[in-house]
Order: C-alpha cells, then structure tokens, then sequence
C-alpha cells in the first residue's frame, strides 16, 4: 500500500524527511495547505490589477535591474526569461538523491503561502516528486545569497518545458517529458519564477544529505572506535562515567556510555593491562567524537529551521496587506552551519586514521602490517597511506567558504554567503569519512583476529557480519575491492542513532 506524506503546517523535521525517504513515501498537499496557496494567489492576482505601483520582481526587472518597470502585459514573459537567464549551472550533476530533496523542500517552502505560486506550479513540483522525474542540475552555479539562483533555474526549467530531466534511468528533454506524460508547461504568473528560483533549497537539500549521513557515520565512528580499542588492548577506564560527569558536554557523556555499552562483556577489555595509558586516539574518542556529536545537533537545529521557512522574495502576507522585499534568500546561516559540519567530520575522519595507523604499528603483541610474514606480506600497509590521503584532503576541504564573498549584480548584491560551496563540500567531506572508516574497520577486525580472548558480544556479531562482505587476509592480495566492500558495507547498513 502507498504511504502518503502530507505538506502542511506540521514541523518538518530530519527524522520525518529520513521515514519519508525509507519509505519511499509519496507526497500530497494538506486541504489547508492547497487553501494558504490559493488565498496568496488570488490576493497577488487581485493587487497587480488595482496597483500601477512597482513591486520587485513581480513588475520590476531583478537584481540591478529591480528600477526596471515592466508592463503588465509582459509579466508572464518575464518569469520566464528569468527561469532561462538564470539556469547557468556548470559542473557535474547533482545527485537525483539530492534533487529529490530539494524538490521536497521547495515545495515545502512554497506551502506556507507567502510565495504568490499558482496552486498548478505546486502540483507540477509535486508529480515531478512522486514520479522520479529529477531535473538536471549542476553544482557550481549558486551564491547563496540571493537563493540558489542558478540550481533552482535548472529546477524549475522543465515546468516551463525547457531543460532536461532525469526519467526511467535516462536523460530526457522536458519537451519528451511532457509529452510522454501529456502535460502542458506550466504558464508561469507575475512573481513566479522568482519564487521558484529565489530561495535556499540546494544548500538546504545538501545539507540534510549530509546530516542523514553524518548523524549515521558519528554512531559508526563510535562501534569502530571501540573495535580497534579492544583490538589495540586499550583501556576501559577513560570511559568511566565519572571523568565525563565533570565535563558535562552532551557528546561527551553520550559517547562515553556508548563505548561502555559497546564493550560490555568484553573479555579483551577486561583483561590485566601492562599499559598505563593508550595515545589520544583511543583515550580521548569520548571529547572528539562527542564534540562532533554536538556540532552535528547544532547543525541539525538550523537546517531543521530552514526547512521550515520562506526563503523566497518578496514575501507576501496577505492578511496584512503587504508585500516585503527582504533577505531570506541569503544562505549565511547554512553556509556557517555546513562549513562547521565539515569541520567536525573532518575531525571524526583524522582521529579515525590515527588508530589505524596504531593498529598497524607492530604494537601490543599485533604483527607488523596486521598479517603473517610480513616482509614477504606487506598486508596492511597501504590501506593507511589510503586513508591518509584521504584525511589529508579532507584537511583542505574543511576550509571554510563563508568567509568568502564576491559582488555580483552591479554591486547591487554586495555580500553573498558561499553556502553552496559549503554544502557540496561538505558532501566530499562526508563521502571521505565513510572511506576512511571503511578503512579502519577493515584494519581493526583484521587486528582483533590475532586476539585469543573475545570482544563483546555486540562487536563480535557485528565483525562477523562484516566478514560476509570482507574476508580476513592471509597473504597479499587487492585490497582495493576490500576496501569498496568495507565502504559498501557501512553505506547500505541501516542504524537509529
């Protein structure tokens, strides 16, 4: 049976977006959703015949341009050169994952009815959505400042039938598309195209890509963490709750009592140590990964606030009689957001590759390389120059691209955010971390075989489920499809954090 997710007034949350997308749930609009797109409509349609007034962008040209008084005859034209002037996106394509989210927030955004759209536009978004029907969409193009202008374009081009659109696995004109599904374009009205390309859903999709992984990736930062802890015959006691309880942070004591949990029953954990301290990158996995913790809670707080907000302009109220040019377009507060979340998971991936390389050190009884003969057997030795690498990069894509700006329109857009620099970025930032990950689990379970005692039962049965995908290794062999595996594994598993 099809499950059905309503839009309406109800607060949109990460979690409803992760059910909706498990689910694979269509989308409808609530009655008194479809009633606040009508009201604003009619107001729009109501005002532009009364008033001779110019009001920014829906009888004024854009930008520079806003002291441009346009006819009333030529209102619907201009919406659509708007839409094809503005789709300039270069690049690689935006992932249909991505697309898909943003077609959802869009419509999000444009239900709260302070957009001025036509009921039909709405509904057009809303077939492309339950139909799999992705527009094409570049990644370089945005600002974020006026909106993401130039990604939302190529978004919105195929309601005008223009552009091209991903459909059954392949690339189609959305003139084929409209044919193929008997639609007629879409007749855009005064205001818009501007409020379908005025606007923060690019960065916005980005960022809860991003976030569904990062909150997934932080709980398998933890379950590894522990593996090589044990594997390594480190230490339980910096994860007493005591220390933790004196530096309250929140990811602190939540990773503290996750790796207990982990690790409970451990006989390796338990055992008599020769040791007095493990290196920071096991003693101290409670103050980093917790940290990251609560970056990402940070981070989850401002998109969930986005999501849930009109970022077009001009924003119209009906029952106050008032049309507001303003800012809500500018994406700073998600590109702040985003460049902090690639920083904190940058982190998660650095402290990650320093256990490997302890684990592969010929440390605490462990053989060289992590394999029989070494010598003859390099094992284990380059899967960390991998990860290494990796975290080297990460290292540069975690600079930040808010505190860049450029001027564009005739300075009369003078201080942009750079959010969707900072969302697609992040994504490398995300995707790198899922490898270097990967890539110490692969060592870590590789380490605990060579330990007689037993790990939890937890950790033992999540090894376990991992050797389905990945073998242990005996002699030299390609790591590379190990590794894919190990990336595999951890990318279609799913977990309630």
């Amino acid at each position: 049976m099809e499950t059905i997710h309503f839009i309406d007034s109800k607060f949109l949350s990460l979690t409803t977006i992760k059910e909706i997308i498990l689910e694979d749930k269509k989308i409808k609009l609530a009655d008194e959703t479809i009633t606040k797109i009508e009201k604003c409509r009619h107001y729009l349609d109501a005002k532009m015949t009364k008033s001779e007034k110019p009001i920014y962008g829906i009888n004024t040209g854009f930008g520079s341009l806003c002291n441009v008084k346009i006819s009333h005859d030529n209102l619907q034209q201009l919406q659509e050169n708007l839409v094809k002037s503005h789709a300039c996106g270069t690049g690689d394509s935006v992932p249909n994952e991505i697309v898909k989210l943003m077609l959802l927030l869009k419509i999000q955004s444009l239900s709260y009815g302070h957009s001025g759209v036509q009921l039909e536009t709405v509904n057009r978004l809303i077939d492309f959505y339950n139909n799999d029907i992705y527009p094409l969409i570049f990644t370089q193009g945005s600002l974020g400042a006026s909106g993401d202008l130039s990604p939302l374009a190529h978004l919105a081009l195929p309601l005008i039938g223009e552009g091209k659109v991903w459909y059954e696995n392949e690339i189609i004109s959305a003139k084929a598309l409209l044919k193929k599904m008997h639609w007629q374009k879409i007749e855009l009205k005064s205001k818009e195209g501007l409020g379908l390309l005025n606007g923060t859903q690019f960065m916005s999709a980005y960022g809860v890509f991003n976030l569904l992984k990062a909150h997934k990736l932080s709980y398998f930062a933890d379950v590894i963490g522990a593996i090589s802890l044990d594997a390594f015959d480190g230490r339980i006691s910096p994860f007493n709750e005591l220390i933790h309880l004196v530096r309250p942070h929140n990811g602190q004591l939540k990773t503290a009592k996750r790796m207990r949990n982990l690790l409970e029953g451990s006989e390796l954990i338990k055992r008599e140590k020769e040791h007095v301290q493990d290196p920071y990158s096991f003693r101290c996995i409670p103050q980093v990964h917790g940290a990251t913790k609560d970056t990402i809670n940070f981070v989850t707080k401002t998109i969930e606030t986005e999501i849930n907000s009109v970022t077009d302009n001009p924003n119209i109220f009906v029952d106050e009689d008032i049309i507001i040019s303003g800012g809500n377009f500018h994406g700073q507060p998600l590109a702040l957001a985003l460049d902090y979340l690639a920083i904190a998971l940058a982190e998660l991936g650095s402290i990650s590759e320093r256990r490997t390389y302890q684990l592969v050190s010929g440390l605490r009884g462990l053989p060289d390389f992590l394999v029989a003969n070494p010598g003859l057997n390099s094992g284990f030795m380059i899967p960390q120059y991998t990860a290494a690498s990796i975290v080297s990069q990460n290292k540069q894509l975690a600079t930040p691209s808010s505190v860049d700006s450029i001027v564009s329109s005739n300075g009369q857009e003078d201080h942009v955010s750079m959010g969707a620099n900072s969302a697609t970025k992040c994504k490398r930032v995300v995707d790198n971390l899922e490898r270097i990950l990967a890539i110490e689990l692969f060592n870590a379970s590789q380490a605990l075989s060579f330990r007689k005692d037993k790990t939890s039962d937890f950790l033992d049965s999540f090894v376990t489920l991992f050797r389905n995908d990945v073998p242990l290794v005996d002699k030299d062999r390609v790591l590379h499809d190990d590794i894919m595996n190990a990336i595999l594994f951890l990318d279609t598993m799913i977990v309630e954090d």
